[in-house]
């Protein structure tokens, strides 16, 4: 047996995404785009000189982030109904969650990347002078895409066969992520202006990212079989 194949199996999928998508990069040039493309419309809309608009700026990039996610999020299984890729997954001696923590993992981390080009160019778009901790951002952004990420995958999951994936998930997963979303929106907005302490919507992001990934982990391997 290869090294490859002795690896805890939600490496192995995780590998195999991150491999797949290095090499296409049709996920991550999809998300760069929506994002660019939803940072961009905002600034021409609102004057980047103007004091009061970093109390949108929050807003702005969580907005921009969550339609960064929709366009991969609808795709994350796409590669798994091609030739009954699935149908040899589930025939496997891997777990069900194996597989939905490697393809979290693997979203997470390339939604990561995007996240890593579209800031700075976000701070020079809006003119931003972070007046609280900016050290905090990389804590909510994280907990906000993890979020985003761990619904999506599963989401996806259910909604893999029907006709109208497409407009089916975002109608499911909106609002569940609604009070992700809005400690997302708000801790930010605290942390870009400085005008309240974000640690409780901090706590209420983490508490919300441990209820619904243990909740997806409960209920995957019953969503995976039920599409079999």
């Amino acid at each position: 047996m290869s090294a490859f194949s002795r690896r805890p199996y939600f490496l192995v999928h995780l590998a195999k995404d991150l491999k797949i998508e290095w090499r296409s990069k049709d996920s991550a040039n999809a998300m760069l785009f929506f994002a660019l493309l939803v940072v961009a419309v905002f600034s021409l809309a609102f004057d980047p000189t103007n004091p009061d608009l970093h109390k949108f700026t929050g807003a702005i990039l969580c907005v921009a982030v969550m339609f960064a996610a929709m366009s991969a999020l609808n795709q994350v299984w796409a590669r798994e109904l091609q030739n009954q890729v699935l149908d040899a997954q589930r025939m496997t001696n891997a777990s069900a969650n194996d597989l939905f923590i490697g393809k979290v993992l693997a979203n997470f981390i390339l939604m990561t990347s995007v996240e890593l080009i579209l800031t700075p160019i976000f701070v020079i778009f809006y003119n931003l002078n972070v007046v609280g901790q900016p050290w905090l951002l990389a804590v909510v952004i994280p907990l906000g895409t993890w979020a985003l990420v761990v619904n999506g995958v599963f989401f996806a999951a259910l909604s893999i066969r029907t006709r109208s994936r497409e407009l089916l998930l975002p109608l499911i997963l909106l609002p569940i992520f609604i009070p992700a979303l809005l400690a997302m929106v708000m801790s930010t907005t605290a942390i870009l202006t400085g005008s309240s302490e974000p640690t409780l919507w901090i706590k209420m992001l983490a508490v919300y990212d441990i209820i619904f990934t243990t909740v997806c982990l409960l209920l995957f391997d019953t969503v995976l079989h039920a599409e079999g």
